[in-house]
């Protein structure tokens, strides 16, 4: 009927409306930058709790260089851009690999109930990069990883071979920023 299709009209404009101000695309950019002279980057391997990758991570990432990386939510659903990445570590003199990095993201669909949230890591490379991998670096404490909000201070976790600097920015579509280094020891 006329009213009904008028009443249907309005809700429309007013959903629309309400879309324009409220954001709901949320995404995470990460900026990778291995600084290593000793260590290439390389066999990433990703798990999504949800969300999915646009830009996927480079096969090898070699000393020096950097990266983009982009993770995205799933379209028309109200869940965020959340997931585990890793990268094995390749010694660039032995050609060996005994460990790997891992980043942890939570970007929500709902400012309202939860907050970005973020960990770096240093795990063996037996490590699996999967949902439990995930569940440990969002919800546990261990001396493999460090996490933290990304209204909080920088990241800095320390390994055996490996420092990674982290940091975060608390948005709906946030940047992490990341920097792998060697240890001088």
């Amino acid at each position: 009927s006329f009213y009904a299709s008028r009443v249907t009209g309005a809700a429309v404009s007013i959903g629309s409306a309400i879309g324009q101000v409220v954001p709901s695309h949320r995404q995470c950019t990460i900026e990778l930058k291995n600084k290593c002279k000793r260590y290439s980057l390389c066999n990433p391997r990703m798990y999504f709790e949800s969300g999915g990758c646009v830009v996927p991570p480079s096969p090898f990432i070699d000393s020096s260089t950097s990266e983009m990386i982009h993770f995205c939510k799933t379209p028309h659903a109200p869940r965020g851009a959340v997931g585990v990445f890793t990268y094995e570590l390749l010694h660039n003199d032995t050609n060996q690999h005994t460990e790997k990095i891992a980043v942890m993201y939570s970007v929500p669909y709902d400012f309202n109930l939860y907050s970005n949230w973020y960990a770096v890591g240093v795990f063996d490379k037996s490590k699996e990069c999967d949902r439990d991998l995930y569940y440990n670096m969002y919800n546990n404490e261990d001396s493999s990883f460090i996490r933290g909000k990304a209204s909080g201070p920088s990241l800095i976790y320390e390994g055996k071979h490996v420092t990674i600097r982290a940091s975060m920015s608390d948005a709906y579509q946030p940047i992490m920023k990341l920097h792998v280094t060697d240890n001088i020891k």
